[in-house]
């Protein structure tokens, strides 16, 4: 399985932020998978955002949960963050990733810098 991020790459203090996962060589939908959003701020550890389920049922971080939504295009295979009310300390670089069990398989997509202005 393939992933690759897309989005902004700045995002202006308050507004929201809205990055696509493109996956290709397996589907959103095969069951039991999951997909996930995750960041890395600048000289921090790596934060889990969220996920949505093989089902389409989401479960977010319970610190980012009222600013978070995720969704998905199924007839593009393809998963969006968004993320609202944008401030400089959700700079830091944004990774999808995915896991499935049939086969089993964990994957990563190479990163997307975000870089929120004041």
């Amino acid at each position: 399985v393939q992933l690759q991020e897309s989005g902004p790459g700045l995002v202006k203090a308050s507004q929201t932020l809205s990055l696509t996962c493109t996956v290709s060589g397996g589907s959103i939908t095969a069951n039991p998978s999951g997909w996930n959003w995750s960041r890395q701020p600048p000289g921090k550890g790596l934060e889990w955002i969220g996920q949505l389920d093989f089902s389409g049922s989401a479960s977010y971080s319970p610190s980012l949960e009222s600013r978070t939504s995720i969704s998905r295009d199924t007839s593009k295979n393809q998963f969006t963050l968004q993320l609202k009310s944008m401030t400089p300390e959700d700079t830091g670089v944004y990774y999808c990733h995915a896991w499935s069990k049939s086969p089993p398989s964990r994957s990563w997509g190479q990163g997307t810098q975000v870089t929120v202005s004041a």
